[in-house]
């Protein structure tokens, strides 16, 4: 890789900012409240475009110190059915509200450990949302899996049921690092759960890596990115570790000489992607790689790359609809998102009322600035002759003193134009929060609870 793609200079300028994820626009830090009277609303009135259905599977058998996601360390079986049992009535729920029953083109089921659930209740699990929705047979039915947790028997259960992708949890290789981050995961475990899922027909792999954890080295991650390029996954994710202890008390067990440094965090992450790229991966941006055949670089080819809370995905026509507990569904200008707690969720479903407690409704501002964050986020290009015509407004005019902002972002060659198309160039595509966030109105809002550095 050459030095001008990972600059120095550019990292001091821009890559310490604190930025949103944009896994949505206006970022989940701004929503207020909201009731079931809203999603009710929202629900009976869905235009005509398919759906994506996520159901967030909160439970682990144990805790990751690093984790930020939404989960529950538990034994209890008695709580695990009453979640599945208030599942099950979420959804028929939902969809006696929707005003047809919809064809759904993709599923997700995300956590948490999904393969917390045995073969019996990843099977019940399905049937819930089969027995309401039309979920034909070969769409994009995808899991998240932690290795130690995942049985070849799942794997042939989920095979069977119509999953073809599966993504699995690495972090880091490292045994110090594992051991450090409370999860241990033997690199021989994850090979052979990645070619039984192979052996079982899943179309895709995706592993999870991790850069910024206590004890991290250029050196021991070098060994791990050996590793995966053994295994050759068809997806790589890279997210950099966000350190959180006032929200994440288990994270104030590391110290702070414990995790690396700005420039260690940029040296892990110019290493990623230098050897990322040398074994053929393509970066679609932000956190995520491909080899050169995956469709996500077909969709963003055709214009139907889109980014939302489960990272690229390639439905950008459809309905997000997301049921479990802190789970969020994206209809049309809603945002909204279910009760976080695992009991207060059972307990608002079980008791006939949807658990939706939070949410955000776009403006028309909003909608237009979504619409051209994402375009970024997902096409490295925004037409503002295209924009200005969908939405009836003076690019120019209407974004004045962002495209004042934008200029030295533009001399420090991060984007440039070409007639009315604005590229991000490829030092860009390292900081592309970066440049999306020129056109964010909230970033002067109170601050984020989950933010991280560009890089």
């Amino acid at each position: 890789m050459t030095p001008s793609l990972l600059h120095p200079a550019l990292l001091d300028r821009y890559g310490k900012l604190p930025l949103p994820r944009y896994t949505s626009y206006p970022p989940a830090n701004l929503w207020g409240d909201r009731d079931e009277s809203l999603a009710k609303t929202v629900l009976s009135s869905l235009g005509s475009r398919p759906l994506s259905l996520y159901v967030h599977v909160p439970f682990c058998r144990k805790l990751c110190l690093y984790c930020g996601c939404n989960m529950m360390v538990t034994r209890s079986q008695d709580l695990v059915e009453r979640y599945l049992q208030a599942l099950d009535r979420e959804v028929a729920l939902v969809a006696s509200l929707l005003p047809s029953r919809f064809p759904v083109v993709q599923v997700h089921l995300g956590g948490g450990t999904p393969t917390y659930l045995n073969e019996a209740q990843l099977a019940r699990l399905w049937q819930m949302l089969s027995s309401r929705f039309d979920i034909p047979a070969g769409i994009e039915a995808s899991i998240e899996v932690h290795p130690p947790v995942t049985s070849a028997a799942q794997l042939q259960t989920l095979a069977q049921l119509g999953f073809s992708r599966v993504s699995m949890g690495v972090q880091d290789f490292d045994p110090v690092v594992q051991k450090r981050i409370n999860r241990i995961q033997p690199f021989e475990q994850t090979r052979d759960l990645i070619e039984s899922a192979r052996r079982l027909g899943f179309v895709s792999v995706n592993v999870d890596l991790m850069y910024g954890l206590p004890l991290q080295t250029t050196e021991r991650f070098a060994k791990t990115l050996d590793h995966v390029a053994a295994l050759r996954p068809d997806r790589i994710a890279l997210f950099g570790y966000a350190h959180m202890p006032t929200l994440r008390l288990h994270q104030s067990v590391f110290r702070k000489d414990e995790l690396p440094d700005a420039k260690t965090r940029a040296a892990l992450f110019e290493l990623s992607l230098q050897r990322l790229l040398e074994l053929g991966y393509v970066y679609v941006g932000l956190d995520h790689f491909v080899l050169p055949q995956d469709e996500l670089l077909s969709a963003r080819e055709q214009g139907q790359l889109r980014r939302n809370f489960m990272g690229y995905t390639t439905c950008k026509s459809s309905d997000v609809l997301a049921f479990g507990p802190s789970s969020i569904s994206e209809l049309g200008a809603h945002y909204l998102q279910n009760e976080r707690e695992v009991t207060s969720y059972c307990d608002r479903v079980l008791s006939g009322a949807l658990p939706v407690v939070r949410g955000y409704s776009l403006g028309p501002d909003d909608v237009i600035r979504r619409d051209l964050i994402m375009e970024l986020l997902c096409n490295l290009v925004v037409d503002k002759r295209v924009l200005s015509d969908r939405y009836g407004i003076d690019f120019d005019r209407y974004f004045a003193s962002e495209l004042t902002a934008l200029a030295p972002l533009i001399a420090d060659g991060l984007c440039g134009w070409n007639g009315d198309r604005l590229h991000i160039l490829l030092p860009g595509q390292l900081l592309l929060r970066t440049v999306a966030s020129i056109f964010d109105a909230t970033l002067h809002k109170p601050a984020p609870r989950h933010h991280a550095a560009a890089v």
